[in-house]
């Protein structure tokens, strides 16, 4: 699993002009399932980004969680964070996750953000999203479940 974290002060996700999930401070999660991906992989990515210390204590040093400072969570399932584009100019995607089995995954990740108690908004898996977001920082954390950076 691949996932783009964002410090944020406010991200929402809209779909056909609907806003379908947003949230105040906390993080923007861009999240891609690969193929091969499983329920390990979910834990490290789940664990990690609940866990990521990238807040601001009060000595503004970036030492706090998300759980610390009781942020949220906006996360929206992106399979192009699989695209490879070394090849050319056309990115292939054939590293992404078959939708049906994507989608098992990300919901999986997001009940069990939800399970420790992080409010979390979500786009709506597949769909034409417009992504709105304020990134605070800026900070954007890249993780990877196989470790690949």
């Amino acid at each position: 699993m691949r996932a783009v974290v964002q410090r944020v002060t406010e991200a929402s996700v809209t779909v056909a002009g609907e806003v379908v999930g947003a949230v105040g401070r906390g993080l923007m999660v861009l999240l891609g399932v690969e193929v091969g991906d499983g329920e390990k992989d979910a834990a490290y990515i789940t664990e990690k980004i609940a866990g990521l210390r990238i807040f601001e204590d009060v000595a503004g040093k970036m030492n706090l969680s998300l759980t610390d400072v009781g942020g949220g969570i906006l996360a929206v399932s992106q399979f192009t964070l699989l695209g490879d584009a070394r090849g050319g100019k056309r990115p292939s995607f054939i590293q992404a996750e078959r939708p049906e089995a994507a989608d098992a995954l990300y919901r999986n990740v997001v009940a069990a953000w939800r399970t420790r108690g992080i409010a979390v908004g979500t786009g709506v898996f597949g769909a034409d999203m417009q992504v709105h977001l304020v990134n605070d920082g800026p900070v954007t954390i890249l993780l990877d479940s196989k470790k690949q950076f």
